[in-house]
């Protein structure tokens, strides 16, 4: 039986924040940061957004596009590492919103910023039983940073939706593998508002082992060869290691450049490798091949190979693409930023 991708929506906050202004404030240090990081700007949440209201608009853009109304979906999965509530769900939230039958399995997941393809892979399961006729995996975050801190630069905010069926197709699921370790590398403790990163265990510890591990797993298990890909689509904490590790992978970096969005509206953590796909899914034929691989801090990475079906067409254009949400945006200045992200503790 297949199983696959039969819709799928995003949604992106229009305030956006130049790397450049976030620099000023901090000095000669802080840009020597930013020009580390390949980040032009970011995106930033209005003061009434959060990753409930951002999951909510990513899945009605998703129903939109796949044809679908809410009460069709039988599992709703959101995974997020900013959920509005310690103790209350976001996806009862969601699932509410979007109409759904309470004949549903609703749950919250987190991973850092894998959980939503964690989600997708639940909702393949599920379908691929029988339990299911089509479940909704989303990843939504509204990314905290420190202020002055490098992830201050990056930190951004996004959602991302997909419907997984075995029906009406726009793109199918080939495969799957994961890839995980207890590996310290980024954490933020019960109470604390900010999170912590394990600065040498960033990179080559976790990112690149996690990433680099399961896409490489995911190759050998299909046999497919990084010369057959048509795209590549990674987890994009800032803009330069995407691009790494497809050279490490020896994938052409042309072939990550359509999914690799992070430079323009920031790491949306659990929506960034999503967001990606969803981007490359935009612009897709019938017959081409993705890899895309998450990746989530503590740490783990999915790796997935798709292939895109005729269905694709049918349904392009009815929700909107990941570049008009890019291309709609509005600057904003570090004090309307600070405010925005209730850095003013006072308010």
């Amino acid at each position: 039986m297949k199983v696959g991708i039969v819709g799928y929506g995003l949604y992106v906050p229009r305030f956006r924040i130049d790397a450049e202004e976030i620099a000023k404030v901090w000095g000669e240090e802080a840009k020597r940061i930013k020009d580390g990081l390949g980040i032009q700007e970011k995106s930033v949440p209005d003061m009434d957004e959060d990753s409930a209201t951002i999951a909510v608009e990513a899945a009605r853009n998703a129903l939109k596009h796949a044809g679908m109304k809410g009460n069709e979906i039988g599992a709703l999965y959101v995974g997020s590492e900013s959920h509005p509530y310690a103790v209350k769900p976001t996806a009862t939230i969601v699932a509410e919103a979007v109409q759904a039958t309470p004949n549903l399995t609703a749950v919250d997941m987190e991973f850092a910023c894998k959980a939503g393809t964690a989600g997708m892979q639940c909702c393949m399961g599920m379908c691929a039983s029988g339990m299911i006729k089509y479940g909704m995996a989303i990843g939504a975050d509204t990314s905290q940073g420190r202020p002055g801190d490098a992830l201050e630069y990056s930190a951004g905010a996004g959602g991302a939706a997909f419907i997984i069926g075995t029906e009406g197709l726009v793109a199918e699921i080939e495969a799957t593998c994961s890839y995980t370790t207890d590996t310290p590398d980024f954490w933020r403790r019960p109470g604390a508002e900010f999170p912590s990163h394990g600065g040498r265990f960033t990179g080559e510890p976790a990112y690149f082992k996690h990433v680099g591990s399961a896409s490489k797993m995911l190759i050998e298990k299909t046999g497919i060869k990084p010369a057959e890909l048509d795209f590549a689509v990674f987890h994009q904490p800032n803009g330069k290691f995407p691009l790494q590790m497809a050279k490490m992978l020896g994938i052409p970096t042309e072939k990550v450049k359509q999914g690799l969005v992070t430079p323009l509206i920031g790491n949306t953590y659990s929506a960034a490798s999503m967001l990606g796909l969803a981007a490359v899914l935009d612009v897709a034929k019938a017959g081409q091949r993705i890899l895309m691989t998450s990746f989530g801090s503590g740490a783990g990475s999915d790796a997935f190979l798709i292939r895109v079906t005729e269905g694709i067409e049918e349904k392009r254009g009815r929700a909107r693409s990941v570049q008009s949400y890019i291309d709609d945006k509005e600057y904003v200045n570090y004090g309307i930023y600070a405010k925005h992200r209730r850095k003013l503790k006072s308010l």
